[in-house]
């Protein structure tokens, strides 16, 4: 059985939600980001129980349809800008049509009816956040950065962080205090604050 799980967007999301599985004696095929199989079939009693303990750790057993798209689009986004070391030289719109098996336009309307934000600020969003993260570890430049990011110039990567957060790269590098967002706030309009 295929379980969908809002907020997993971590592997410390990841192991809390094994952790559970274990401590119900449900037993899983995988484990992967907002998604979830099991071997067994869930009564109303377990759905309840698994639900009850996901909130818990702030997650969110899903079961309506909108809702599970919008999070399987959010989790490839999240996958491919924060979990690969792969420069992101590709096109989101086809790659998330071919991803998840539905057209570009349709995951688009969706994803901002239910987000109330586009598909694009969520991936600027994200791309700014991870920025932030290469900027503090100070292992790349900021050229490198702009590649890494599939950003057309150091130019655009810095306009694109600036409006984001106010900030200019190098400003933002110099701060003492740098403030980054955990992963499942970025691109939730309510929870949109600056740097």
């Amino acid at each position: 059985m295929k379980l969908f799980i809002k907020y997993m967007v971590s592997n410390r999301c990841k192991m809390v939600v094994k952790e559970e599985l274990k401590a119900l004696g449900l037993h899983f095929v995988f484990v992967d980001l907002g998604e979830v199989e099991i071997m067994e079939d869930l009564s109303l009693k377990q759905w309840d129980e698994l639900k009850a303990i996901l909130l818990t750790s702030g997650l969110e057993l899903m079961d309506d349809k909108k809702g599970l798209l919008v999070e399987r689009i959010k989790n490839v986004i999240i996958q491919m800008v924060h979990h690969t070391d792969e420069e992101l030289k590709i096109n989101f719109s086809h790659y998330l049509s071919e991803k998840l098996n539905h057209s570009y336009t349709y995951m688009a309307n969706l994803f901002s009816e239910v987000q109330g934000t586009t598909i694009e600020q969520f991936i600027i969003a994200n791309k700014v956040e991870r920025i932030k993260e290469l900027i503090i570890y100070d292992e790349l430049n900021i050229t490198e950065i702009a590649w890494k990011m599939n950003y057309s110039s150091v130019a655009h990567l810095s306009n694109q962080f600036k409006k984001v957060t106010g900030l200019s790269p190098s400003h933002f590098k110099q701060l003492k205090n740098k403030r980054r967002s955990p992963i499942e706030e970025i691109g939730n309009v309510k929870n949109e604050n600056i740097v």
